[in-house]
């Protein structure tokens, strides 16, 4: 079979389970109460920002955005393959040709939408201010930029923390686990010798995330996301091993 008919097949095994995995989350309420929960917080931050603090300004928002995808993203990746595993649907994948990779980046990319539908809501906030003040479009360009790529490496991790157990409620355990130490590192690099404090604000989350809400774009922020992306990729698809055993 030609390279090119092995690629269409890929394609469309990924879509195909892409939409299944998309339909799955808005015919449940889990989207919908995930999304209604972050847009009144993230909503509330802004007006608060805006109406009495007088400041036309998507900062808070940034800030406080990235504290609750820590919450949010564990929440909308727990179910993608823990729910599977318990139900016994994810052995009926055996007996279709479809390869681990194709069946966790199909999911993966399922979440990320979710996530996009999730901040193209807060597209508001964006109208606001350039109505009421003088924004500076790169900061505003790379914090969303930075909230996506969030959201794109924690998808990742949270693919591979419910691709560990059956349980939805320890997967989602793992995942907050794994990004709340990410957010967290840069605040404790101030007790620890130089050497290794250089490399854990490297690995933070919070250090890359304000370059971009600067509107820095550095290949390193870029390097970093990509890296924890394709690891999280990695891992899932390597755990789904198991279920040929």
């Amino acid at each position: 079979m030609s390279t090119l008919n092995l690629t269409a097949i890929a394609n469309s095994n990924i879509t195909a389970l892409y939409k299944k995995e998309l339909k799955a989350y808005f015919n449940s309420p889990i989207a919908y109460v995930v999304m209604s929960v972050f847009l009144l917080m993230a909503g509330w931050f802004f007006a608060n920002d805006l109406f009495l603090g007088g400041k036309a300004s998507l900062r808070t928002f940034f800030e406080v955005g990235r504290l609750i995808f820590v919450f949010f993203i564990p929440a909308i990746t727990m179910r993608l393959l823990a729910e599977e595993r318990q139900s016994g649907s994810l052995q009926l994948l055996v007996t279709y040709p479809i390869s681990d990779m194709e069946i966790v980046i199909a999911k993966w990319l399922a979440g990320v939408t979710l996530l996009a539908a999730t901040l193209l809501f807060t597209s508001i906030y964006w109208f606001t201010i350039f109505l009421l003040g003088n924004p500076d479009e790169g900061a505003v360009i790379g914090g969303y930029l930075g909230l996506m790529l969030m959201g794109s490496a924690g998808c990742a991790l949270g693919l591979f923390a419910s691709s560990l157990s059956r349980n939805q409620i320890v997967a989602f355990v793992f995942a907050f686990a794994v990004l709340f130490t990410l957010f967290i590192l840069d605040s404790v690099i101030v007790f620890l010798p130089a050497g290794i404090a250089g490399v854990l604000e490297y690995l933070s989350l919070g250090y890359h995330l304000d370059n971009l809400s600067r509107g820095v774009l550095d290949s390193r922020d870029l390097l970093y996301f990509l890296s924890l992306t394709v690891l999280g990729l990695a891992f899932a698809a390597d755990r789904l091993a198991d279920r040929k055993e």
